[in-house]
């Protein structure tokens, strides 16, 4: 048996389709998790006694905080003890910490068990990635990430509007309890079907010596860790608009209840470019077309960044320019990610946790400052959006020696 259909293996019992298809259900939940509370924002804070509409935003920040920073324990751990059992237990916590958030009496409360939700899927990001690396490499990897992707920005298409729905029949808690419910059905799909996709030939100890050490392969690695930060900053992007979104869409444009549908319309083209990168990166590479959508990303923030500086900008236009800067996200994303993993399969687990780490804590705390920094009208987005698209340039120059666009992985 050759090495690629060793890795393969555990599919014999799940089918490729099923796998993607399990794999973006576990993503999926880190979407809905975010996304489906946000027309329940302004109502969270009126209820929970919220005076700066800033604040809101920590519902979102909490739970990103507890996913970024978990994923260094699930990654060794599921190098360890193989996927299965850690994703089980993470799961399980997920699904309590929802729905205890539903009887939260205080913001406090709320947001510490916002923070355990996001420990609990951890284990949902860490071990879906892991086992994607665990049975395939290069641009195949490349190719499922995507698949994976495009079922994943799905969720956000349909999250908002499921929870703009809840919201005209009860109140905030039931979107808690909507969460639990899909996080009960991932569970119970995970434990009847998902194989174990790390051999125990291929587990690691696990001591401070050998975690630290798988660590430094990642870190040490200049690809892997230039791919990695550079992935950190276009995330920063994507979690700066999610939490400015409402109050852009709603404060800025007055929206009000089409907020939904136009949230779906910007996570529907994302779902759209990675399901087009799925199908071109086989032929093209990891590295042409995400260097390409990363020069197009930048020069479409320019554009956005100068414009707003001039004054308010019409909703058609600043619409138009977002849409087709997100666009170009669902290239970028994937292929960073792949990048950044495919010289780390030996220690995938490990890889993944610090990956999804930096990428996650780091791009929750840049979008947390854009966030922040909201003051009424789109400069501060569209400024942060510039920074950190190019900061994501410098990183690629610095990890491919100033080269772009060349060739890495053979098409197989």
């Amino acid at each position: 048996m050759d090495e690629t259909a060793a890795r393969e293996e555990p599919l014999r019992s799940i089918g490729t389709a099923e796998f993607i298809a399990l794999s973006a259900a576990l993503m999926s939940l880190n979407a809905m998790a975010i996304d489906i509370m946000l027309p329940g924002l302004q109502q969270i804070g009126a209820a929970l006694g919220v005076a700066e509409e800033n604040h809101r935003q920590f519902v979102i920040t909490a739970y990103v905080v507890g996913l970024g920073v978990a994923q260094l324990f699930f990654g060794p751990i599921s190098d360890r003890f193989g996927r299965r059992g850690p994703l089980m237990t993470g799961l399980i916590l997920y699904l309590v910490a929802a729905i205890a958030a539903a009887f939260a009496p205080s913001f406090a409360l709320l947001l510490v068990l916002r923070f355990l939700q996001g420990v609990g899927a951890a284990a949902t990001r860490v071990i879906a990635v892991s086992a994607i690396r665990d049975v395939f490499g290069g641009r195949r990897m490349a190719e499922v990430l995507s698949m994976v992707m495009m079922v994943f920005m799905v969720i956000p298409v349909m999250a908002p509007s499921l929870g703009q729905l809840i919201m005209i029949f009860g109140s905030w808690p039931e979107i808690f309890l909507a969460m639990g419910g899909l996080a009960l059905a991932v569970t119970i799909w995970v434990w009847l079907r998902l194989p174990e996709t790390l051999p125990p030939s291929m587990r690691r100890a696990l001591s401070v010596r050998v975690v630290a050490e798988g660590f430094g392969y990642v870190v040490t690695n200049r690809v892997a860790f230039c791919y990695m930060l550079a992935a950190m900053a276009i995330f920063g992007a994507l979690f700066g608009f999610i939490n400015s979104a409402q109050q852009i869409y709603v404060d800025i444009y007055g929206l009000g209840t089409w907020f939904p549908l136009l949230f779906a319309v910007g996570a529907g083209l994302m779902a759209l470019s990675s399901f087009t990168n799925s199908r071109l990166v086989g032929r093209l590479g990891m590295r042409r077309l995400s260097h390409g959508a990363l020069l197009s990303f930048i020069a479409l923030n320019a554009l956005w960044l100068v414009l707003s500086l001039m004054g308010p900008m019409p909703f058609p236009l600043f619409f138009l320019l977002f849409s087709a800067s997100m666009f170009m996200f669902g290239w970028i994303g994937p292929n960073f990610n792949s990048i950044a993993m495919e010289p780390l399969g030996h220690v995938a687990g490990t890889a993944a946790a610090v990956l999804g780490f930096v990428t996650t804590l780091g791009g929750g705390v840049l979008g947390a400052l854009i966030g922040q920094a909201f003051d009424g009208t789109l400069t501060p987005l569209a400024g942060g959006y510039f920074a950190v698209s190019v900061a994501g340039l410098i990183l690629v120059l610095i990890g491919e020696r100033g080269r772009l666009f060349h060739a890495v992985n053979p098409p197989v």
